[in-house]
């Protein structure tokens, strides 16, 4: 198994990325966007960062980039990707996955732990947990706010695509613990299949027990090996 984690100019949770599964044992490289994936992917990270400046939208530029063509096809085909954060907004932006991620409701960067309720447990990113577990991991973006339209949200909660949604210790989806305003508090939503998922927290910052804290994201890393 090799996932290969797609860095772009701006990117800078590769890294992060590339510890977290290893510390799993799971076999994981950086490719550079102008290189391509490597031929023997068998799983792919799409990072968080500041790909090329966040200019125009959070990752548009990104999602333009020739790799992606190579991710969607790889996507496709079953192997398993997932974007996280910055990653989240390329996977949106490239049609990987539904929605966009837009300005925080606070209209600032946040960068804090919070919790996440599983909505859907049987999924390789959430097969770690039981449906209704409560999971603390961190955020740290200016531009998570999920949003998309009526009849997608519809299509999105009958096809039971929303992965993860923001919550309170307890696991209650109230106003007061949605971080940025994200739509039904989604924090997290899959592909049409269920290999591909998008989340705005960040699995690799709560992976490494040498870090202190929650360790709850070793779950969804572990996605690739339940995938």
């Amino acid at each position: 198994m090799t996932v290969a984690v797609v860095q772009f100019g701006g990117s800078n949770c590769d890294r992060d990325a590339v510890a977290a599964l290893s510390h799993l044992g799971i076999d994981a490289e950086r490719a550079w966007h102008e290189d391509g994936l490597p031929d023997d992917v068998t799983g792919i990270v799409l990072p968080g960062g500041f790909s090329y400046g966040d200019y125009l939208r959070a990752g548009a530029m990104a999602a333009r980039s020739p790799i992606m063509e190579e991710v969607r096809a790889a996507a496709d085909d079953g192997v398993p990707v997932l974007g996280v954060c910055n990653g989240a907004q390329i996977g949106s932006e490239s049609g990987l996955t539904d929605g966009a991620f837009t300005t925080n409701e606070s209209a600032r960067f946040q960068c804090e732990p919070v919790f996440l309720r599983v909505e859907n447990a049987d999924t390789p990113w959430t097969a770690a947990y039981e449906e209704g577990d409560v999971i603390e991991l961190p955020i740290a973006h200016g531009e998570g706010r999920f949003e998309t339209s009526d009849d997608r949200y519809e299509t999105l909660e009958a096809d039971d695509r929303v992965l993860f949604r923001y919550c309170d210790a307890d696991g209650n989806v109230t106003e007061a613990a949605n971080p940025n305003g994200s739509r039904g508090n989604v924090a997290g939503i899959l592909g049409e299949r269920d290999t591909v998922a998008v989340l705005m927290p960040h699995p690799e910052r709560a992976s490494l027990p040498d870090l202190g804290g929650s360790t709850d994201g070793q779950g969804v890393l572990r996605g690739f090996e339940d995938a």
